[in-house]
């Protein structure tokens, strides 16, 4: 439980006021009960000389000692104390408390300390129990007698007379000192509410500064040094305020710079704790929960990301920078450059930008692969050209059938040149967005009877039946009629070309979730399962040399699948080797 400081200082008033006061108590306590029994005493011993004077005046001697014990019980009656009246050897010759047998039993008193002391020097004084009446008691003996001494008198009262009077006053001043402490708790409560209120203001106003209400000034006008405290508190909040505000905008602008960037940033601390991770960094290490507090290595499971981390944050280090993969769960290519944040000679932090390259070494190595491609494609037909129209030059132009037969193949290598480099420029001109689309609605049954007219010829040569499976109520589809004719076109040259004799091509259709999806299926050789990811890439063919026998390019595939795109469409293919292979486009319906 939280105290506070007017309830502090008030505890610590109160503890310091009772100890004063216990103190005091204490004293007085002591001090009463000794001038109590002091003022007994005096009085006892005053009584006791009376008692003498009385004795050695009407003192009647040995043999009559029922008189010493009638003068005993009257100066006890007078006096209000016990009086015993002693001898010489110390029998006891009369008491105030005691009569008859009881007289007579009574021990020798000789051996009293206050008699031993009386005869000795005249008094004696004792405060001890007594056997006789069994208290505790103060006695007074005095040695009486003109002349020669005749005995001692000595007078007694119970101790437990003189508690009685200390008791009593005791209570009176406990009863005057707690009445004193009430008043002071009261008065020492207002004093600390007084001292405390200010103080207590201040704190209001730091958790109202500490909760972000800058605004909060202490109105305290006194010239004290708590008053002092209040105007420094008060010019404290006007800078806090301002720097906060300053701090608003710097993070502000941090914060646009960080969100435009489309490099990933993160920021880590001294312990290599990630501090910052910008929105562009979570998406490139597609990270979903909030990475702060935690290390590089938690968040994305590559060790090299640590090590760098790491290294940056060594004493002595520079700028770090590497080329790393990394899986996500697909492959990513990315170059870090880490720089340590130094303040003084201490490393406080580093910063890490992420920079995504994978579109560009992808492109790189498509770009390559292009280049070697397109040369290696290029080169069969412009050398057999060349070859064999170095041969007819040489000595074939006399030999009509050799001339005939080589000029046909220069033909069918120049038609396949002019076929490769069609594809190449349709697919360029694709890719680059430069083409427009001249979207109308249009049958997908209607445009596929057309490609399959075009295309019986050639299938017939292959005994290879197309069959168009797609129902007169599939809606139309808005297409560029020209570039999804190609795309029919591709496919089913594809599938004939792939399916040996006697085979079969299924052209199917259905509508499906707002689209139209178009099925060509083949009962060709099919696909190795390795092979399928890569079909629609540039120049891939799974059979390079059936391909070229047969005329192709290896860039069909690849038009299809930019075309459909272009058309917000998706393409996809299922393959089982030695069974055939579907290919799967879809659509927008119209």
């Amino acid at each position: 439980m939280r105290i506070n400081i007017h309830h502090k200082i008030t505890i610590i008033f109160c503890l310091i006021l009772a100890v004063i006061l216990f103190g005091v108590f204490t004293y007085l306590d002591s001090t009463l009960k000794d001038y109590t029994y002091s003022r007994i005493r005096s009085a006892l011993i005053k009584e006791t000389l009376l008692a003498k004077l009385f004795l050695e005046k009407d003192f009647p001697g040995y043999p009559r000692l029922k008189e010493i014990d009638d003068i005993a019980d009257q100066a006890g009656e007078s006096l209000s104390s016990r009086v015993t009246i002693i001898g010489m050897d110390g029998k006891v010759l009369g008491d105030s408390d005691l009569n008859g047998e009881k007289l007579h039993n009574v021990e020798n008193h000789l051996y009293r300390l206050e008699v031993q002391e009386a005869l000795k020097s005249g008094i004696g004084e004792s405060a001890r129990f007594s056997t006789t009446v069994q208290k505790n008691m103060l006695y007074i003996a005095v040695l009486f007698g003109k002349g020669d001494p005749l005995g001692v008198v000595r007078l007694s009262l119970p101790l437990s007379d003189i508690e009685v009077v200390s008791g009593h006053l005791k209570k009176v001043l406990f009863a005057a000192l707690a009445i004193a402490f009430c008043i002071a708790v009261v008065a020492s409560s207002g004093a600390a509410r007084f001292i405390s209120k200010p103080i207590e203001d201040i704190s209001s106003a730091a958790r109202k500064i500490a909760a972000g209400d800058f605004s909060k000034r202490i109105s305290l006008r006194t010239k004290d040094e708590i008053g002092g405290l209040a105007g420094a508190f008060n010019d404290m909040s006007k800078e806090i305020c301002s720097k906060i505000e300053e701090l608003k905008d710097n993070k502000a602008r941090l914060e646009a710079v960080l969100l435009s960037m489309f490099d990933g940033v993160m920021v880590v601390d001294s312990r290599g704790m990630i501090l910052l991770m910008n929105r562009a960094l979570k998406n490139i290490l597609a990270v979903e929960h909030a990475p702060e507090g935690r290390k590089p290595l938690e968040v994305v499971r590559n060790i090299e990301v640590q090590e760098i981390a790491d290294k940056v944050l060594e004493p002595g280090s520079g700028v770090e920078s590497r080329e790393i993969s990394i899986l996500l769960p697909k492959e990513k290519e990315l170059i870090i450059h880490g720089t340590p944040i130094v303040r003084g000679e201490k490393i406080e932090g580093a910063v890490l930008v992420f920079h995504d390259v994978t579109d560009m070494r992808r492109l790189e190595r498509i770009r390559k692969d292009f280049v070697a491609n397109v040369s290696h494609e290029l080169r069969t037909p412009v050398s057999s050209i060349k070859g064999f129209a170095e041969t007819l030059s040489a000595r074939a132009l006399d030999d009509k059938e050799s001339a005939k037969e080589f000029i046909k193949i220069i033909e069918e290598n120049s038609n396949r040149l002019v076929r490769l480099i069609d594809d190449l420029l349709d697919l360029s001109r694709i890719e680059s967005g430069n083409i427009s689309l001249n979207l109308k609605p249009h049958s997908v049954y209607r445009m596929v009877e057309k490609v399959i007219s075009e295309m019986q010829e050639q299938a017939n040569k292959r005994s290879i039946s197309i069959r168009n499976n797609i129902a007169d109520d599939i809606p139309d589809v808005p297409a560029d009629k020209s570039l999804i004719s190609q795309v029919f076109l591709n496919l089913i040259d594809n599938a004939i070309k792939y399916t040996e004799k006697n085979g079969l091509v299924t052209i199917s259709a259905e509508q499906k979730n707002g689209f139209v999806k178009i099925d060509v299926e083949d009962s060709g050789i099919g696909i190795p399962e390795k092979d399928i990811p890569r079909v629609f890439e540039r120049f891939y063919c799974v059979d390079k040399t059936r391909s070229r026998r047969l005329g192709g390019t290896g860039l069909g595939l690849s038009i299809v699948k930019h075309v459909v795109e272009e058309h917000g469409g998706q393409v996809s293919v299922q393959s089982v080797l030695g069974r055939g292979s579907t290919f799967t486009f879809t659509l927008p319906k119209a």
